[in-house]
């Protein structure tokens, strides 16, 4: 089957030529025509497949007859990064070079204004990110009442993002007569639910699983010790024929510091991650399609949809959180029928989600062992934290700290039962009043100024403590000054803000008054003396 078999016009069938594309793929032969029918289509085909040119060569031939109108596109392209979106634009330019439509690009990291300027001017084609989209759209700068195609590509990327309330609100913004198409590396439960609630008696094309992998991709596994992780990196990099690789983290802060580590072993590496503003990661994306650098240090940002020609290998340097992921990483090579290979290094921490991995693909990826690497086993009982950090400890009392079952209290150690003795509350300083003469003082700031008396008890070592000097104690605290830890200056019995409260609570504050809040103590007690001996 040739493009000429699928009914599109001269101008197209022109510009995939002289793009080298003389036969369709398996989705493109049978999305294009169901899309040129008008009806919605609900795609599933593997990464590397050419989703993108299926939906972007009919909506070609579609909207070749019309016009644009001012700030109300005609065809609107939702996807959830900023590199497809860049990709999808890209394959406009190239195959619609015979056609005078225009296009947008409206994503983030763009200057807004020059964006609006296009959007004023009207556009056939408005391919965006969510979150520019609908800020474009508070702001008044487009309407929606006009679309005629809405395309939603990678929708579950779109779901992993946590995209689809933006794209819910988007799509309840637009025509209810319009034309949906929906395209999709998986298709699981939820992706359904959302189909069925953007689409009508869509045409389900299915190519292949949707969470198989590409037999040209030839797969191996190495189990080590997390600390043998970058030597294992490096040594596969010097021993495989690498022309260019993928090298994915899962955490952004990873992607720094593995490029950081192979930068200092005179590797040529860039990296890519969703922190990097959005000039840097066109430049370095676009350095590596040239084979300008050989490795791409990247966290799945780079995983969905980003053509990249001829990858050779891939690297997985963390084993993906979540198993449909491993199918979009390694997707990235084996592209377009060529071979490719792909390389995971696990923890054996990482048991449980290798066997999710193995059942989605429903095949067991081979196991290799690297020269002067040991090579481990996978743990399957270990519990992974995010980001691949090993096993999560159990937190609390030791085992050590409480009896076993079937003893007495009395078999435990004495320190664990022996109850800790009740300490007397220290009452809390309260802010004395504002002095004033004796002859006017109310009763009810008399009682205010006896509450601040400490308790009799206590009494005498709360002025031995605020007698004390800095350095006595600095030589009580031990080693807090050499920590930075502050003022610890309190006395033992307090309780209530566990065994350190701070100092502040214990100290009154000073009183812009003729008598400090010391001396307002030191009357209290003086008048509670004098009571103690009238009531004698």
């Amino acid at each position: 089957m040739t493009f000429e078999d699928l009914g599109l016009g001269p101008e197209l069938l022109k510009a995939l030529a002289e793009v080298g594309y003389t036969s369709p793929t398996p989705i493109q032969a049978q999305a294009i025509p169901v899309v040129l029918m008008g009806r919605d289509v609900l795609g599933c085909a593997q990464t590397g497949t050419g989703k993108t040119a299926s939906f972007t060569l009919p909506m070609i031939e579609i909207l070749a007859a019309g016009r644009a109108k001012a700030r109300m596109p005609r065809s609107l392209i939702l996807a959830p990064t900023r590199e497809l979106a860049a990709q999808a634009a890209e394959n406009f330019d190239n195959y619609g070079k015979y056609h005078r439509l225009t296009k947008a690009l409206i994503i983030g990291g763009e200057s807004m204004s020059d964006q609006s300027a296009l959007l004023d001017r009207g556009v056939d084609v408005l391919i965006a990110t969510p979150g520019r989209l609908l800020d474009m759209f508070e702001r008044g700068r487009i309407l929606l009442n006009d679309v005629k195609v809405l395309v939603i590509d990678e929708a579950d990327r779109m779901l992993d993002m946590g995209f689809i309330p933006d794209v819910e609100r988007i799509v309840g913004l637009l025509p209810k007569i319009r034309q949906t198409l929906f395209f999709s590396a998986t298709l699981g439960p939820e992706i359904r639910r959302l189909a069925d609630a953007f689409l009508m008696n869509p045409k389900e094309i299915t190519v292949s699983p949707g969470t198989s992998t590409a037999a040209t991709v030839e797969q191996h596994l190495a189990v080590v010790e997390e600390i043998d992780k970058r030597e294992t990196l490096r040594h596969l990099i010097r021993t495989e024929n690498v022309k260019n690789a993928f090298i994915f983290c899962n955490r952004k802060r990873d992607v720094d510091i593995l490029y950081r580590s192979l930068k200092k072993h005179d590797f040529d590496v860039c990296q890519l991650h969703g922190d990097m503003a959005q000039s840097a990661r066109g430049d370095t994306l676009e350095s590596f399609k040239k084979g300008e650098i050989r490795l791409m240090v990247c966290s799945d940002v780079a995983a969905r949809g980003i053509d990249v020609s001829a990858v050779s290998h891939v690297f997985n340097f963390d084993v993906p959180i979540h198993a449909e992921d491993y199918v979009h990483r390694i997707g990235r090579t084996g592209r377009a029928g060529m071979a490719g290979r792909a390389f995971t290094i696990a923890i054996p921490d990482d048991g449980k989600a290798v066997v999710a991995i193995e059942k989605l693909i429903g095949n067991t990826i081979p196991r290799i062992s690297v020269e002067g690497v040991p090579a481990l086993e996978l743990d399957m009982t270990a519990r992974k934290g995010r980001g691949g950090r090993g096993a999560v400890k159990p937190t609390g009392r030791s085992e050590r700290s409480r009896p076993a079952r079937g003893e007495s209290a009395a078999a435990a150690p004495v320190a664990a039962a022996a109850p800790r003795d009740p300490q007397p509350a220290r009452p809390a300083a309260i802010e004395p009043p504002q002095a004033r003469p004796a002859a006017v003082v109310s009763p009810r700031d008399e009682m205010s100024v006896r509450d601040i008396r400490p308790a009799p008890e206590s009494r005498s070592r709360f002025r031995e403590e605020r007698g004390r000097g800095r350095d006595d104690r600095g030589r009580r605290r031990g080693r807090i000054d050499e920590l930075g830890i502050g003022e610890m200056l309190h006395a033992d019995d307090v309780v209530g803000f566990g065994d350190h409260p701070p100092d502040f609570i214990l100290i009154p504050v000073p009183l812009p008054s003729k008598l400090s809040a010391r001396e307002l103590a030191d009357e209290a007690e003086d008048e509670g003396d004098l009571e103690a001996d009238v009531e004698e």
